[in-house]
Formats: C-alpha cells, structure tokens, sequence
C-alpha cells in the first residue's frame, strides 16, 4: 500500500460556490495560483452549471482558460460538469489551452436530497451522466463520480451503506475513473466512515490511489461536528489514500447551517495535510506556499461579507 495520499483541493469550486457576494475572477485565479504552489494533486476550479443555479461560478469559462497560464504539470485541473451543454463548452476551452484533465458528475445516495437538488431521482441523474461521461472519455478526460450524503441526509437521516454502494457501483459500470463519498453534512464518525468503507471496499473492492485503470475511492469530509479528522485517520487506517478539502476550511453543505450560525465546512486542506503526516504518510505539500493559499482564502471570504 502506498504511503502518499493524494489531495484534491476544492476551494476555487466548492469553497466559494454558496458565497452571497460576487467574487472576482481575479480573485479566484489569485487563489488557484496559490494552490498550485502548494503541490496539491488536483485542483477543481470551477463547475459549468447554469449562473440561474450558481451565479457564483458564472465566470467558469475564463477560470479555465485563464488557469491554463499558472499550469503545472504535476497538478490535475478539474471542473464540475453536469450535463452535455456544460462539457461542450468546457471542451472547446480545452482543445485550446490543454487545461482540463478530469470532469466530475454528482448524484447522491438519497432520493429526497437528489429529488430537491436536481428535480429527478437518483436513477434519473444517472441516466443523465451517460452521455456526459462517454463524451468525457473520448475526450480523453478522466471523470470522478459524487456520491453526496454517504454518510447521513439533512431530509432522510442516517444513509444505509448499501445505498451508497448501490450508487457507486452504476457509477462505475458508466465508467467513471473515481468514487467520491461525500459527507455531506458533517455526521460522519470514525465509525461510521469505517462501516461505510467496509462496505465499499468488501462489495466493490478495494481502492487503488496510484493506479488510474482501476476505481479510486476518495472522501469528501465536511468538519460540520469537528470529527473530521478523526474519520481522515480511520480512513487511512482502511486503505483509503485520496480525500477532498478546501483551503480555509471553505465551503460545506447549506443545509447543515442555520439562519443565524454558519457551520463549519469541508475540513480544512492545512487540517487534512497536518493529519495525513502525523499519521505517517505522505502529501508532497509545501507548507509555506499552503499557508499562503490559506490566507488568501480567508481574505477572499472577508472581503465577501
């Protein structure tokens, strides 16, 4: 098994995505030029969904095209791209400026939570993906499959494991390179996240993080509780070696806030790397440039409110 663990920073997407205020273009790229420096595996910079839906990430074509600039090649650029529309667009960007290497489709093992989401059913979202993920791939582009409220729903409660599996595996049987176990709401414990990956890994195999021709599973932590790194190092213990975070701590699910107190969201990437080396593996992070990185991020968000 291999001691590096892969992190995938999804700030620039994620993290700003439900911010109240516009955030410049600027901004953002400022931010993702930061995160290259930090040696992260994979950024996600942005989602081509529709600015009715997220007017935040109404700038997503010039994010692409003007991250191609501060590329590196030991850094995955990403993007969330739900539909054909979406990846149309972001294809023509990519033929260009070679700036795309991995897209991400999302679903969720809950029907209520997918239901209000996307107007459709699970099975219904899937089916959608189809066309979106054969693009994809001969495109020559990975895809990352999400799977949100893994572990509990804010509509539904607890989320049995064998649903998300259920999920994962038409997931893969699409073709999809990467599960993507979202936490949605920040319910999950050591224990939980260590059935939930029993699960996973006893129906569909096990994880295998350096090699891009078999699954990978990776998990998104939101630190709603403050379990979050607890679950990382039961995680590690499993086998799991790719994992999801945000620099500052940004973003999180809308439904585990309230009118009056934000919660915590994803676990913070400086939280994940300082949790990852203690345990004795390896991020390949410079933590200078991640502070750095981390202090944009905080400004960016000051600034917003």
């Amino acid at each position: 098994m291999s001691d590096f663990v892969r992190i995938t920073d999804v700030s620039p997407r994620d993290g700003l995505q439900n911010e109240p205020v516009p955030i410049s273009t600027e901004r953002k790229l400022e931010l993702i030029g930061a995160l290259v420096r930090t040696g992260v595996a994979e950024i996600e910079l942005t989602s081509f969904v529709s600015p009715k839906w997220v007017p935040q990430l109404s700038d997503a074509a010039e994010v692409l095209e003007r991250a191609a600039e501060m590329r590196s090649d030991s850094v995955c650029f990403s993007a969330l791209i739900p539909n054909e529309k979406g990846l149309e667009r972001a294809l023509e960007i990519r033929d260009r400026t070679r700036c795309l290497d991995k897209i991400a489709v999302f679903t969720a093992a809950s029907e209520t939570f997918t239901q209000r989401n996307t107007n459709t059913s699970v099975d219904g979202t899937i089916d959608r993906f189809r066309p979106v993920v054969d693009m994809a791939r001969q495109a020559g582009l990975m895809v990352r499959g999400y799977v949100s409220c893994a572990i509990a729903c804010p509509f539904e409660g607890p989320i049995a494991p064998e649903a998300v599996v259920h999920v994962a595996a038409r997931l893969l049987a699409l073709g999809v390179d990467e599960i993507d176990l979202g936490d949605t709401i920040g319910a999950g414990t050591p224990d939980s996240i260590a059935h939930l990956i029993d699960t996973m890994f006893g129906r569909l195999g096990p994880c295998r993080q350096t090699d891009l021709d078999e699954p990978c599973l990776t998990l998104h932590l939101h630190d709603t509780l403050g379990h979050a790194a607890a679950c990382v190092r039961k995680a590690l213990e499993l086998g799991v070696r790719s994992f999801d975070s945000s620099a500052a701590g940004l973003g999180g699910c809308p439904y585990a806030s309230t009118e009056t107190s934000r919660a915590p969201g994803n676990i913070a990437t400086d939280t994940l790397v300082r949790t990852i080396e203690e345990a004795g593996y390896n991020t390949g992070i410079n933590h200078a440039a991640l502070a750095d990185a981390t202090t944009i991020a905080r400004a960016i968000v000051a600034e917003a409110h």
